[in-house]
């Protein structure tokens, strides 16, 4: 039996009525959802050890799916909406999925009916996948050049994080709004499995509940009557999608007082956004982590908060580093589809420059790949400077450049028309006075469009792809640097 769904029916023994799920279809009590799992683990039954995957928005139903899968001995396969079908195709590919469950709106006349409005239809792969023993769950990592990896994980993985989550935010019966897709694997354990194991409540918004409109377009005022409406405990934020909410604060609405635990990450937070939040209100925590640790690696909490660091190390982890990069030892994944030599290492090579500090928290400096080296022979990580730029509320977008050139350029994307030439000066000097002299930014280029996965210039977790926005913008960067010095 899984680990998981054994935990989780204790607590279903405890309080059998309670609410644990919730979405616009209606509520589904404790006993209810351990009744459903047990339904729909028996279906799938005959498709223990192989790969299915799932493809539907956020719902009770992908929940119930996902701990069947669990139960049944199946290897899930979450499917992100935002891939495109190629990314989707390949990632049913490489994986051998035999099957692929579908929400009502995406079936078909043949697809077999399963439960809570999901139907299985039988896919046909061109080869056996090979998968390393003990996985139950493969998530493709968008990445930010070529196609998807699959990284596979075990239950372990999964629940040493949910747990040690549950222990160092001690929220107890959390009341959590899933606002991430639930492919996402940080909102799939610690939006679902972790609130769930605090004996709490999953509440699921589609996103057009959510004021979602695409990949990168989003009415606040939705989003914020979402909240207000719902009254969670706990959500995970972008950083993009956290400044919109601090600007929208400012623009006078107030945030539920139920909100006990912003966790925002997924890129470098600058601690001039972190300040903004706090200035209005919001308790945010950053953290770090990666698909290859089963997420989250590290935290800030409200008991240990260091703003500005990517908080302490969970504790089943330990953290070292290899010529400045950070290597995580202690819940690796298991390896990577189709690549046996990946497969059982003890330790995972971020590929992030950080250190930890005196008092044991974790600093996060950048992508190892994306470092600038300026044509003085200056390191310039530019993660750093786009996260301070973008501690200003108006600015929805940064992209630093400058590799072997004389100084930075910035790309922004702004997020009303209103904002004048003079007040993006007045604020890059602003960060500018904070820098070293190399790292300022010199000339700056106004986008006319938002980078997006559409146009291949985000990734799914909301970073650039700096190859993509660099030919894209090409002749506007060679001009910034015929610009007088």
């Amino acid at each position: 039996m899984s680990h998981i769904v054994t935990a989780l029916s204790q607590i279903a023994a405890a309080q059998p009525e309670a609410i644990a799920l919730t979405d616009k279809q209606g509520q589904l009590s404790w006993s209810g959802l351990l009744n459903e799992v047990t339904y729909l683990a028996a279906a799938l039954h005959q498709y223990q050890g192989k790969v299915i995957a799932l493809a539907a928005e956020n719902q009770s139903a992908w929940v119930l799916m996902d701990l069947a899968c669990l139960q049944a001995g199946v290897i899930l396969l979450p499917l992100p909406a935002f891939f495109t079908q190629t990314q989707q195709q390949h990632a049913i590919e490489q994986s051998g999925a035999v099957a692929i469950v579908l929400s009502k709106a995406q079936a078909i006349v043949s697809d077999t009916p399963l439960r809570n409005s999901l139907f299985l239809r039988a896919v046909i792969t061109p080869r056996k996948a090979a998968i390393p023993d003990g996985t139950v769950k493969i998530t493709f990592t968008s990445g930010s050049t070529g196609q998807p990896k699959g990284v596979c994980l075990s239950e372990g993985n999964e629940l040493n994080v949910a747990r040690s989550l549950l222990a160092c935010t001690d929220i107890r019966s959390a009341r959590h709004l899933c606002i991430l897709p639930l492919p996402t694997l940080l909102e799939n354990i610690a939006g679902v499995y972790t609130p769930l194991l605090s004996g709490g409540v999953v509440i699921l918004l589609t996103p057009d509940e959510l004021g979602f409109n695409g990949s990168s377009g989003l009415d606040i005022t939705v989003f914020a009557d979402a909240l207000e409406r719902v009254k969670p405990d706990s959500i995970i934020l972008l950083p993009a999608l956290l400044s919109a909410l601090i600007a929208y604060i400012k623009q006078g609405w107030k945030a539920p007082e139920s909100l006990k635990f912003v966790a925002v990450g997924g890129s470098r937070v600058g601690s001039g956004l972190l300040q903004a939040a706090s200035d209005v209100g919001l308790p945010v925590y950053e953290g770090y982590g990666l698909s290859e640790c089963s997420s989250v690696v590290s935290l800030n909490t409200g008991a240990m908060n260091q703003v500005g660091t990517a908080g302490k190390v969970l504790s089943h982890l330990n953290v070292v580093f290899d010529d400045g990069e950070v290597v995580v030892k202690g819940n690796s994944f298991l390896g990577y589809v189709n690549e046996p030599d990946s497969w059982y290492r003890d330790r995972v090579y971020t590929g992030d420059l950080g250190f930890i500090d005196y008092e044991g928290y974790l600093h996060i400096m950048g992508r190892r790949k994306n470092l600038l080296i300026s044509s003085f022979g200056r390191n310039i990580n530019p993660e750093w400077i786009e996260s301070e730029l973008t501690a200003n509320p108006a600015i929805a977008q940064c992209v630093v450049l400058g590799d072997a050139r004389p100084y930075c350029v910035a790309l922004l994307y702004m997020r009303s028309l209103s904002i004048s030439d003079q007040e993006i000066d007045a604020w890059i000097a602003r960060v500018n006075s904070t820098l070293p002299d190399y790292a300022r930014v010199r000339h700056w280029l106004r986008l006319p469009e938002p980078l997006s996965l559409m146009t291949g210039t985000l990734t799914a977790n909301g970073k650039p792809v700096r190859e993509a926005i660099t030919r894209l913008y090409q002749t506007d960067i060679e001009h910034l640097y015929k610009e007088q010095a």
